[in-house]
């Protein structure tokens, strides 16, 4: 529609201004893609989205009952039983897909807790509830070996309470991703790029060679498709300045003050901006306005009330800091907890929007109105 040429295949830089793909044209047994004829490409300007793909720990096994999150997309049948590496969003997402299936979940974390980043209360809630899909949560623990036997993989825990070795009929690798940077060629059209993968940018996504922008995984945390979008539109406007002579899109540049992170899993798990833990750790002293879905009419009605929503201020100035919603559709309301944030809003402008009844939605106002002394939803808090 936009008059876009794709050209399919795995593409590697062979100059300053030019890039080689190799053509894939069909798939071996063993899952490998073969590469055909080869072409070479000529550009002016470049931009590099290779992302990231998913770690490989050394010591697992290569047998097609060890996944990572692409592979468990594709699984022909529902295990009966399923091991988690790794406590992050990913693996919790696909855990809660396939628990719906009806597969025994267990999930091993090195750190001592689940879904690290959001606040701890957040995580709770969503921790009593899945609490029947799983096994063991085997937390400050981590897997020391593994075996491949005919009866499924067999895994060996070291820590506080790991338990016997443990034998299951999918493991599934979800202990982070790793940047393409080191496949692309990248030295050869002379981009620089860091010992883990990483591609350094400028805020305009601009690399060290002038002509050639990165945006997404490549270039750093947070990997998150939404944050790649927003980079992709400065690197395209600054190249569009470029051509067109057109000074104010020329200058663009990447400059979000927050990006949320949402945990797609059952309740959803949404945040964005400063975090209760991360104040409590920089003594940054915050007005917290906390508004339980108990308390929701929209909530009570979808029969799902065991969510809330919070949110932060700064004591000083009354400006909104962070905030955190752990319920169904939570990261279809964070939007409005990081515009408010990008707007410097305080909890008298959050609480006296009319947001519209009954909805989840106007739980951020309620919480903006416990925080600013003014609810009348929610019970006086007991002296």
């Amino acid at each position: 529609m936009r008059k876009v040429q794709v050209v399919r295949g795995v593409g590697t830089f062979v100059g300053s201004h030019e890039l080689r793909v190799d053509a894939t044209t069909s798939s071996s047994a063993s899952g490998q893609e073969k590469t055909g004829e080869s072409q070479t490409l000529r550009f002016k300007t470049a931009i590099i989205a290779a992302g990231s793909q998913a770690v490989h720990l050394p010591f697992m096994p290569k047998d097609p009952r060890v996944v990572d999150s692409t592979g468990a997309l594709a699984l022909k049948e529902v295990p009966k039983r399923m091991l988690i590496l790794g406590g992050g969003i990913i693996g919790l997402e696909m855990g809660t897909v396939y628990s719906s299936l009806g597969t025994r979940l267990d999930v091993v974390e090195m750190q001592s807790g689940l879904m690290q980043g959001a606040d701890r209360d957040l995580v709770k809630v969503w921790q009593k509830m899945n609490a029947p899909r799983f096994d063991h949560i085997l937390l400050n623990t981590k897997t020391v070996a593994t075996e491949a036997t005919a009866e499924g993989i067999r895994v060996s825990f070291e820590g506080e309470n790991a338990p016997p070795p443990q034998t299951y009929d999918l493991v599934l690798q979800a202990v982070g991703r790793s940047p393409n940077g080191a496949k692309i060629g990248a030295a050869a059209a002379g981009v620089q790029v860091g010992e883990r993968g990483f591609i350094p940018v400028d805020a305009q996504m601009r690399t060290n060679a002038p002509h050639i922008f990165a945006i997404g995984d490549i270039v750093g945390q947070p990997m998150l498709a939404h944050k790649a979008v927003h980079e992709a539109h400065v690197a395209a406007e600054v190249i569009a300045g470029e051509l067109l002579g057109d000074a104010k899109l020329a200058k663009a540049a990447f400059d979000a003050r927050v990006i949320p992170s949402v945990a797609y899993t059952d309740p959803e798990v949404a945040w964005v901006g400063l975090t209760e833990d991360q104040a409590k750790a920089q003594g940054i002293a915050v007005e917290k306005g906390l508004f339980p879905w108990a308390a929701s009419g929209r909530a009570i009605a979808n029969g799902r009330d065991e969510g809330f929503t919070k949110l932060l201020f700064d004591k000083t100035t009354h400006r909104i800091l962070g905030g955190g919603i752990v319920g169904t559709h939570a990261g279809d309301m964070i939007g409005e907890v990081a515009l408010a944030i990008e707007m410097g809003a305080d909890s008298v402008d959050i609480g006296k929007t009319i947001h519209p009844h009954p909805t989840l939605g106007e739980s951020i106002g309620m919480a903006a109105e416990v925080a600013h002394g003014s609810c009348t939803d929610v019970p006086p808090v007991r002296k």
